[in-house]
């Protein structure tokens, strides 16, 4: 039997080239001058929070964010934003925090 693959379905094409990074969420707060910032980072696979602040992107996307502000007020909460990097003072992962009570 022999197969046609001078016109591969759309499917097919696909498969073979994707640029899609795929990402995994991370709990983070982000301060910056002005706010703080709670809210889910995407990291690479295998690669932690600084490692997606070292790359050449200037802006870290944020999902699920809220803004607070110097009170500790919630300014805005929103689906979907970006930070400039250049503007973080410190960011870490939610799960590291250990306040003690």
């Amino acid at each position: 039997m022999m197969v046609d693959d001078s016109n591969p379905s759309s499917e097919t094409r696909t498969k073979v080239f994707s640029n899609i990074i795929y990402k995994h969420p991370v709990k983070a707060v982000i301060q910056t001058a002005d706010y703080k910032i709670q809210g889910d980072v995407h990291v690479r696979p295998n690669h932690r929070l600084r490692d997606e602040l070292n790359t050449a992107e200037q802006f870290l996307a944020v999902t699920n964010a809220v803004i607070f502000d110097r009170a500790g007020q919630v300014v805005h909460s929103v689906n979907f934003m970006v930070v400039n990097a250049s503007h973080i003072i410190w960011l870490l992962p939610v799960d590291e925090i250990q306040d003690e009570k």
